[in-house]
């Protein structure tokens, strides 16, 4: 049987939850019990058998927490066909803001405010820097996804946004294309970037917490042309709906304690795109994996400006006026949930018959 996150933490998870009693977060609490449960008899259920040969089939409902593995994969293909019909007919790129090393662990102690400051601040200054005639003279839209992880699991946040190649001009109406060689010079946005944030943290108890150096040195914010933007969307919509790490990359968790046992895992080395594996001793690869729980109601995907959702006839407009065809108005799916049930036997493929209901566990009151 193939391992998954959930026997990591069946089997560490209530050790972990001890020691760290203390310092646990509700919101990484409720994402380890949810994957502990998931598609188990705990969530309850349904029981469907075969009438011809008498098989049984047990479908368990789903946590439906986001940052379930075996959850929330059906809705990534909703998403990106959502993002689709926002695209305008330009050249599109790629806009990476980087948080630097010394505000990480700032950022992991207060990540419902770090986040939010990370949006808002490197949206500013993109914005503020297109408004300038010399590069394009008008307003930008942005769709933006939050990103917290490396392959090997390191806490690395960041936000993505991908652009169209120009602007509105302050008419409202009249598209502004950028420069074909470049979108907005990153040397001058890291600076906008670092200086916005500086602006924001001041207003917050964290700002004594930094060094001084780190309003000297560089900000990372890269930008690279993506074509029309189909194939970024493509890279980005698995973000919005995957977690960390998924059970096809756990290859082995070796026995001990949770202290001594570790968790053998795969990923792909940036620098030659080959598979690699490494190993975490199981406390700390539960480490790894909690801070990249986001806060309760946190919203990972945002849109500024004429992407923003009061904005949304100004896009269809701008969007006719560009030549885009209309998107086409496909029925509405079904949610295709991960609790789908059998419906034909798998060893005769005759159709299944419902059982019974299987009730799930009462949570005890607190």
């Amino acid at each position: 049987m193939e391992l998954e996150l959930a026997d990591i933490f069946l089997k560490f998870g209530e050790q972990y939850r001890r020691k760290y009693a203390e310092n646990l977060l509700p919101s990484h609490r409720k994402a380890m019990k949810a994957i502990e449960r998931c598609r188990t008899q705990r969530l309850g259920g349904q029981v469907f058998a075969c009438p011809e040969c008498c098989e049984k089939r047990y479908s368990y409902h789903s946590c439906r927490n986001r940052h379930c593995p075996k959850c929330q994969q059906q809705k990534t293909q909703e998403w990106l066909n959502f993002q689709r019909e926002l695209l305008l007919p330009a050249p599109y790129f790629l806009l990476t803001f980087t948080l630097p090393s010394e505000l990480r662990q700032i950022a992991r102690q207060n990540q419902k405010l770090v986040y939010n400051l990370l949006f808002r601040t490197s949206a500013h200054a993109a914005q503020k820097l297109a408004e300038d005639p010399r590069f394009i003279g008008g307003q930008i839209g942005l769709i933006g996804v939050l990103h917290t992880w490396t392959r090997k699991l390191d806490f690395h946040p960041h936000v993505h946004y991908l652009a169209p190649a120009g602007g509105l001009a302050p008419d409202g109406r009249t598209w502004l294309p950028a420069s074909k060689r470049f979108f907005l010079p990153v040397k001058a946005l890291s600076k906008l970037f670092r200086a916005a944030f500086q602006k924001e943290l001041r207003k917050t108890p964290l700002f004594e917490l930094l060094p001084a150096n780190i309003w000297r040195k560089k900000w990372v914010v890269h930008a690279k042309p993506v074509g029309n933007g189909n194939a970024t969307l493509k890279y980005l919509a698995p973000y919005i709906y995957r977690i960390a790490i998924s059970n096809r990359r756990l290859l082995a968790l070796s026995p001990g304690s949770l202290e001594c046992a570790q968790v053998t895992f795969s990923y792909c080395d940036s620098k030659n795109g080959k598979t690699k594996r490494t190993s975490l001793p199981a406390e700390k690869f539960i480490h790894h994996f909690l801070q990249h729980v986001l806060p309760r109601g946190f919203v990972k995907v945002r849109y500024y400006g004429f992407f923003a959702a009061r904005a949304r006839t100004k896009l269809k407009a701008l969007q006719l006026s560009l030549g885009a065809l209309p998107a086409s108005q496909s029925p509405k799916k079904a949610d295709a949930s991960e609790d789908q049930p059998p419906t034909t036997c798998p060893q005769c493929g005759t159709p299944m018959l419902f059982i019974k209901t299987i009730q799930p566990e009462r949570c005890r009151s607190p």
